[in-house]
């Protein structure tokens, strides 16, 4: 672990158990440390928030929550503001504030120039199983400046209180009094070009193949099928192209600095007409998903992105990675004959790189 137990470097070694970095931020450890690139950050541990929380606060927390009925929506309603507000306007103790300031500060000297970065909550499994609590827990976007990201880290915190989360211990006869929460700080991914990739042939599950969609800016056109992408497939051996077709590839989706969001913008002519990933990095979105499904041990659909504010040849992120669930249980398919084949159809399961950065982490 680093130097004090309130933060963790994805890079930073630490055994990534979900009691002190929540199951994002363990996610995402244990991915950097198999070596796959994904957009780096730090979490902000369980011990954070216990530290936060300690000084009688709980107790408050807790005679609120007392007694509460879950089909009294109004009256849970109001606790859950009365909480979060308590939470998010509740001083951050100095040694805490400190070492997230330096962690902060770190992070950002890793690029040329400040970058946003995304708050995301890490919640423990033990408190909030997976499953149930999916889609409660906050996450914010395109956040600049140490200030915004505190602000948010309690906000992340506060998500703790929710009404959903609060019905649902209830229902279920959750304890309020031990719940935790670690947050995890990501460097928002700026993409110049992304895309999808899956370790097969999606028509006909042919394991010998690579498939690859690729698109300019942001993945979500490409996801949501509003730009045809160029398509690639390779030998999974070689990495020799077997066929491409080049996409229209009319359009794309870039961030605007002023805004802190995301702006379609017209591709040039010349641009669309060309393949948007290089030789070299198509080689390494190749290889990327390769090392996924050795990791993974199953085939997978991936989502990169090329980050605009990283140097070449360490730009390639991993986004996403998920098991291909419609050809891996069947038998491995005899080698078909070329021709395009769009992953599109596969990949529009997938999130928005903006909206997820890397749901393979929640």
């Amino acid at each position: 672990m680093s130097n004090n137990n309130y933060i963790e470097f994805f890079d930073g070694g630490a055994a990534p158990t979900l009691e002190n970095l929540g199951g994002k931020g363990a996610s995402l450890v244990t991915m950097t440390a198999a070596g796959m690139p994904v957009p780096p950050g730090f979490v902000v541990t369980t011990s954070a928030f216990n530290a936060f929380m300690a000084g009688g606060i709980t107790d408050e927390i807790i005679s609120r929550l007392d007694g509460l009925d879950p089909d009294d929506i109004k009256a849970v309603d109001a606790a859950s503001a009365a909480i979060r507000a308590m939470i998010t306007s509740r001083p951050v103790p100095e040694a805490l504030r400190d070492v997230t300031r330096d962690a902060y500060t770190t992070l950002q000297s890793s690029f040329a120039q400040e970058v946003p970065l995304a708050v995301r909550s890490s919640a423990t499994a033990e408190d909030l199983p997976e499953a149930s609590f999916a889609g409660q827990q906050d996450t914010y976007l395109w956040i600049n400046g140490y200030h915004a990201v505190t602000e948010n880290i309690r906000a992340c915190w506060a998500s703790l209180y929710t009404s959903r989360a609060i019905l649902y211990r209830l229902k279920n006869n959750i304890p309020d009094r031990d719940l935790s929460m670690a947050v995890v700080i990501q460097k928002m991914v700026n993409s110049a070009t992304s895309g999808v990739a899956i370790t097969m042939d999606p028509t006909n599950g042919d394991r010998s193949k690579i498939t690859i969609d690729a698109s300019y800016g942001v993945g979500e056109m490409v996801v949501s099928g509003t730009v045809t992408p160029d398509n690639i497939q390779l030998d999974k051996v070689t990495l020799a192209v077997i066929t491409e077709h080049i996409g229209d590839k009319h359009a794309e989706l870039i961030p605007d600095a002023e805004t802190n969001s995301l702006i379609e913008v017209e591709v040039s002519d010349e641009r669309r007409s060309v393949r948007c990933l290089s030789d070299e990095d198509l080689e390494l979105v190749a290889s990327l998903a390769k090392r996924a499904e050795k990791h993974y041990g199953c085939p997978q659909d991936i989502e990169w992105a090329l980050d605009a504010d990283l140097p070449a040849g360490e730009n390639l992120l991993l986004l996403q990675s998920r098991p291909e669930t419609v050809h891996s249980s069947k038998p491995k398919a005899v080698p078909a004959g070329g021709g395009y084949a769009s992953s599109l159809g596969l990949a529009a399961g997938f999130s928005s790189i903006t909206a997820s950065l890397m749901n393979s982490a929640s």
